[in-house]
């Protein structure tokens, strides 16, 4: 029986018509009267619509045709003739996911439904069947149509977890490049090219490590920039660091390895990367040259978090003594040292160092990606491994993803084969050694004796403020009721290795690569007023 059969013997009045009279199609098939097959529903008679469905009492909504709920069908009545009854099927689907039409409610007979929207009552029966058999509405033999019960409606937009600014008046929180930097000409002409070029097999299943072509222009671009070692073979493309870490994570304790070194003070990140893979992170304290080795080996783990060439958030760039005692610690322990070269290209007072996977490419896995240097939505990084890791890396990465996209392969190929990321790293590069020394100035002139500490790099600076301004407690409730964003060097200290009692001097992390030269001197200049009692 369909629903709209259901639906037939039941006018809104309730009155006990006929059959034939609710609905001419049936009139020869059944020439009595409603009352007369339900006589007095005794021992074995059929229920009643009430009796049949005992949740649906008399105070159960019934929608009549001419209820403005039904309004929303009247597009999807406006369809073309081929999608009309699609889009029936799917804005009756909606109605009820929304609640628009509540658990409970009865549905006009499909012969009035069609009459008011001016439709074929077969469109209307038809998307009564299909959404009774996926379960948004029920029937029931004399009963009619009702919204069923299993649905839930659905949330009325979609929730945006992405992290954003704070809307302080001054943000100066670290890891955010300027993203007004992003070159959408370049990036939309290489777009078009690929588009234009790319042969029809490469839109299939990828090779998990990622484009041959795109390996090979970063082995060329990776050993000129940052001196590593590049085979195009053990290049695997990845969605940036993160997905980096976490393979990385999955290879280390399918080999037994369950705990892994971090530098500490260092990211935060590292730790829920790597326990979404099983391993634990344990704090190494670093020392003016880099991560503390003596330490390190005390703490027995095989495997090293490092970010030799910047360290976050210290700043400090490791010593070749202390790049060269790494490496000797890898190697007496059969392990690895996981380089993570967040924002390697930025040197402003000479030329980068280099990478230290160079110096030994089978002891050292390297990362890196273009978030800093072109955007963090793009989701696109790399990571060089040892011969050792790399059959189980590429691996792991076609079972979590079958391979990063196609597409935003060859467009960064192109990119880079053209020239045109060398001209966007040299472009950000300009940008944010102006916005570093406008920090800098800035904290001389509002925070005198303040010291500036690490090398001139990246994205953030370290600023030891005067101890006169503390305690660090104070000083950041003042200038957070002043609308200034900032986070203190505390706040990078691992939570196994405790952050002691109260911190008299205040050592900031300030990150400044988002922010214009004219907002960084306002920011602290703010956050200066807040401390001295200015407004």
């Amino acid at each position: 029986m369909t629903a709209s059969e259901t639906n037939s013997d039941l006018e809104d009045s309730g009155s006990p018509a006929t059959a034939s009279e609710t609905d001419p199609d049936l009139g020869a098939a059944s020439p009595a009267k409603a009352s007369e097959t339900k006589p007095d529903l005794g021992a074995g008679s059929p229920a009643t619509a009430p009796e049949a469905h005992p949740d649906l009492d008399s105070g159960s909504p019934d929608l009549g045709s001419g209820s403005p709920a039904w309004e929303l069908l009247l597009p999807a009545a406006s369809a073309p003739a081929r999608a009309r009854g699609r889009s029936l099927q799917a804005a009756l689907r909606e109605a009820v996911r929304s609640g628009r039409l509540v658990p409970g409610t009865r549905l006009p007979s499909s012969r009035d439904l069609a009459a008011d929207l001016g439709v074929s009552r077969g469109l209307i029966t038809e998307a009564y069947e299909q959404l009774t058999a996926e379960g948004y509405l029920r029937s029931g033999r004399g009963a009619g149509t009702w919204v069923g019960d299993a649905v839930r409606a659905a949330r009325p937009r979609a929730r945006d977890l992405a992290p954003r600014s704070t809307g302080s008046r001054a943000d100066f929180v670290p890891g955010t490049p300027d993203v007004s930097l992003f070159p959408r000409a370049a990036w939309a002409a290489a777009q078009r090219g690929v588009l234009a070029e790319l042969p029809h097999h490469e839109l299939g299943y990828p090779d998990p490590r990622g484009l041959p072509r795109l390996r090979t222009a970063l082995a060329e671009l990776l050993a000129r920039r940052r001196g590593v070692v590049a085979d195009p073979e053990r290049i695997v493309i990845v969605s940036g660091v993160s997905q980096a870490t976490t393979v990385l994570g999955f290879v280390l304790h399918a080999r037994g390895m369950r705990e892994v070194g971090v530098e500490n003070p260092g990211s935060p990140q590292h730790d829920s990367l790597y326990a979404a893979a099983g391993v634990a992170t344990v704090p190494v304290p670093m020392d003016d040259e880099g991560l503390a080795v003596g330490p390190l080996r005390e703490s027995g783990v095989r495997s090293v978090v490092t970010t030799p060439a910047h360290q976050f958030p210290t700043g400090i760039a490791y010593s070749a003594r202390r790049r060269a005692e790494l490496l000797d610690w890898a190697r007496s322990v059969d392990g690895f040292v996981l380089e993570d070269d967040y924002d390697g290209d930025f040197r402003y007072d000479r030329a980068p160092v280099g990478a230290l996977q160079g110096l030994d490419p089978e002891r050292v896995a390297y990362a890196g990606s273009v978030s800093k240097s072109l955007a963090p939505g793009l989701r696109l990084g790399w990571l060089l491994v040892p011969e050792a890791l790399a059959e189980d890396v590429i691996e792991r990465k076609r079972t979590m993803d079958l391979g990063h996209p196609t597409l935003d392969q060859a467009l960064f190929a192109r990119f880079v084969e053209r020239g045109d990321y060398d001209r966007q790293l040299r472009r950000c590069q300009r940008a944010y050694r102006e916005r570093r020394d406008t920090l800098v100035a800035a904290l001389e002139e509002h925070f005198p004796g303040a010291e500036v500490t690490g090398i001139a790099a990246g994205l953030h600076v370290i600023a030891a403020l005067p101890e006169r301004y503390g305690p660090e407690e104070r000083f950041l409730t003042r200038v957070a009721a002043a609308g200034v964003a900032v986070r203190p060097l505390t706040d990078y200290a691992h939570a196994r290795a405790g952050r002691g009692g109260e911190q008299r001097s205040v050592r900031l992390v300030l990150g400044y690569a988002h922010l214009s030269p004219a907002r960084i001197r306002d920011g602290v200049r703010l956050m200066a007023g807040a401390v001295m009692g200015r407004g």
